[in-house]
């Protein structure tokens, strides 16, 4: 008890009934004055809602970058062979008229034999075409892969099955189609056993496969393949037999020849720790092996952590326009409760003159802020959550709104009401009962 003697504010909590009663002389007070009441919790309201949608928008953002990052797989490093910008092509090259660029064989082989803890490196070669079923066309993508394909890019079959080794050193006219085609060319029918056709090739359906996530690395690049395009997988030596080395594209009354030797390649290390310092040997060796820029190469594993560290930034700043929001409400509250005081000075005299020590007044006005602040926490927190769903529906973008989250805002909310409330609540307090009585 002796704590409580030297608290007043803890003896007054300690008193259920005591309690109560301030409480709803508060609310009465809030209630009298309900559309001021409303419009000064307004700003804890944006500020809430702006912390819960900001983050759950954020969260989204940040969690789709790096599921897209991990499907292309933690041990992988991904070579791609890429358009050389005007000017560096070769003076035989100019007169050839053939772009000759990318990946070669002897990349490939320098790999294999150099870099150690490099346990598969999978090569493949992209054709931009007009796929067709019978009258029905889309613009795609043929992609001249191997069996290991689907394990490598961490994409399933979701019907049917992958073309086997056997197929491939058959060379056989056998595809597999991605969701899109599928959707694109069959809308109202199953694609398994039927046929597409490309350039006057038929290849027969075996089965489709899931589409593959945005592409991350930035644009550019003859391999880019991004979300939403259509694509054929074929055979790797089939693709080889029946276009060669070199492209030919007319387009717009244009003629361009190409020759790229691999579009793309797909090197898994042994050891997912290892695969920085590879990603290092192998920059050294293509940039030994290649005088212009006709390449790239990305790492998951480096993309992943720049996506954590952007997620840090994002969340620093989100939380810092949050915090100003907060600010500005808890401002607000903190001058309407001041002038609440000056209003209700004669209240404060007469509750003084009947008894009422300064710690009830303190408590008075601390609950009358804490619940304002409170009523606009829960208020922005049902707003913070619809504006994520609301997004995500109308807008398509993926939200996700953490169970803290919500919870979290609202506690700020809380301590926002009543660290802004404390200052006009000691001014109250500290009036003097008698010119409290007088004032008019």
């Amino acid at each position: 008890m002796s704590l409580l003697a030297r608290h007043p504010i803890l003896r007054l909590f300690a008193s259920p009934q005591h309690l109560w009663r301030t409480v709803s002389l508060g609310m009465k007070s809030i209630w009298l004055n309900k559309l001021r009441s409303f419009l000064t919790a307004l700003g804890v309201i944006f500020g809430v809602a702006s912390v819960v949608a900001m983050l759950a928008i954020g969260e989204g953002a940040s969690h789709e970058a790096q599921e897209q990052i991990r499907r292309l797989g933690s041990q992988n490093i991904i070579l791609e062979s890429v358009k050389p910008p005007d000017g560096q092509g070769s003076s035989a090259e100019a007169r050839s008229m053939v772009l000759e660029y990318g990946l070669t064989t002897r990349d490939m082989q320098q790999i294999r034999q150099t870099v150690p803890g490099v346990s598969v490196v999978v090569p493949s070669r992209i054709l931009s075409e007009n796929i067709w079923n019978l009258d029905r066309s889309v613009d795609g993508q043929i992609l001249g892969v191997l069996p290991v394909y689907p394990e490598m890019r961490n994409r399933r079959v979701i019907q049917g099955r992958f073309f086997t080794d056997l197929e491939l050193q058959e060379k056989l006219p056998v595809c597999v189609l991605n969701q899109t085609a599928a959707t694109k060319l069959f809308p109202l029918s199953t694609p398994k056993g039927k046929s597409v056709r490309v350039k006057g090739y038929y290849y027969k359906i075996l089965g489709i496969m899931e589409d593959e996530g945005q592409r991350i690395g930035g644009e550019g690049g003859s391999s880019a393949s991004n979300a939403g395009s259509a694509q054929v997988m074929i055979p790797f030596s089939t693709l080889m037999d029946q276009y060669g080395e070199t492209f030919f594209r007319m387009r717009s009354g244009s003629f361009e020849a190409e020759k790229v030797e691999f579009h793309e390649a797909i090197v898994r290390v042994d050891d997912v720790t290892q695969v920085e310092s590879r990603a290092n040997a192998i920059r050294h060796l293509l940039g030994k092996n290649h005088k212009k820029e006709d390449w790239r190469i990305i790492v998951p594993v480096e993309l992943l952590r720049q996506a954590e560290r952007t997620k840090q930034i994002f969340s620093i700043v989100l939380g810092s326009i949050a915090a100003i929001s907060l600010l500005v409400g808890g401002i607000g509250i903190m001058n309407i409760m001041l002038a609440s005081v000056t209003e209700r000075t004669r209240e404060i005299g007469i509750r003084r003159a009947m008894g009422a020590r300064q710690a009830d007044i303190v408590v008075q006005f601390l609950i009358e802020t804490v619940l304002l602040s409170g009523a606009g926490g829960v208020m922005g927190v049902i707003l913070g959550v619809s504006i994520p769903i609301a997004v995500e529906h109308f807008a398509g973008v993926t939200t996700v709104v953490k169970v803290w989250s919500p919870a979290l805002a609202f506690l700020i909310s809380v301590f926002t009401g009543i660290a802004f409330g404390i200052y006009p609540a000691r001014r109250a307090a500290r009036m003097n009962p008698v010119e409290a009585l007088r004032h008019e």
